[in-house]
């Protein structure tokens, strides 16, 4: 299975990746342009950090930085989903032209969200959640983690099919990174066809997170482009496997390694189509 690509548009300061880089409303929409152009089929719009220990924004914040984007992204043609845990942004931004509602806790951090979503006919990611990034760790124990990750999705999908959002119009996230450390993350992508056999589409995020560092080695911890690039070679190795277990789509930083790696991948099935290029001596 071949997933989606789904494209990082952070509108932030302050993202453990990109943090302030897209922050200008003119530069986030080059950005995401960019990020269609390298074979995007997706582009989620974020203005609210979630890294580990990131502190929350007003809803009025969130949506000074991400309607503006999402608007003239639309408007290009681009399919749009909006990164939020606020059920007022969520409504805001599908009413600007998203089609996604993508939030990182699944419905949990606020109650109006599922709601919200439901009359609008949007999509929503319900990912995986323990509790806020300043304290995400805290939760972080399990005995199956696996069985306990499957179990905790289903019952946001059953929330959401109380809310009237059909289970075709979920898709959920094992939330990798969030809420468990290291190994943990691991187990779960080797779970991952425990998630997909829940039923909805399954997004898989691992880009440059911090279980691909702690792999890769410190040297991949540094702030240079050399180690940047090693993080985005190796997320598009995930992104590779997460199709191979079932995922309908990846989230990533970089689209085009990650196209490339999947462009391989169906080549080597057979299913893409063989190009040959030749040069002149």
């Amino acid at each position: 299975m071949t997933p989606l690509v789904m494209g990082i548009v952070n509108v932030t300061p302050d993202s453990f990746s990109d943090g302030g880089r897209f922050l200008d409303t003119d530069r986030a929409i080059a950005r995401g342009l960019e990020l269609v152009a390298q074979g995007a089929d997706l582009l989620d719009v974020g203005g609210e950090s979630t890294r580990p220990g990131a502190q929350r924004v007003a809803p009025e914040v969130e949506q000074g930085r991400v309607i503006p984007v999402i608007r003239a992204l639309a408007q290009a043609g681009a399919a749009v989903s909006v990164d939020t845990m606020n059920a007022s942004t969520a409504v805001a931004a599908v009413e600007a032209g998203a089609r996604i509602v993508n939030d990182v806790s699944g419905g949990l951090a606020d109650p109006a969200m599922l709601a919200a979503i439901a009359p609008t006919g949007a999509d929503v990611v319900l990912q995986h959640w323990r509790g806020a990034s300043s304290d995400m760790y805290a939760r972080a124990d399990y005995d199956d983690i696996v069985r306990e990750v499957a179990d905790e999705l289903a019952r946001r999908i059953e929330a959401a099919s109380a809310a009237g959002i059909p289970s075709e119009r979920v898709i959920t996230d094992p939330g990798i990174g969030f809420g468990k450390r290291g190994e943990q993350n691991w187990q779960v992508l080797r779970g991952l066809d425990r998630i997909a056999a829940l039923g909805p589409r399954v997004l898989v995020g691992t880009s440059r997170k911090r279980l691909l560092v702690e792999t890769l080695g410190p040297d991949s911890d540094e702030v240079d482009t050399t180690s940047e690039r090693r993080r985005d070679l190796a997320t598009a190795v995930t992104s590779v496997l997460a199709g191979q277990a079932g995922a309908w789509g990846v989230r990533v930083h970089d689209v085009a390694a990650t196209r490339d790696a999947l462009r391989i991948a169906d080549a080597w099935r057979g299913d893409g189509r063989w190009t040959v290029s030749t040069r002149s001596a």
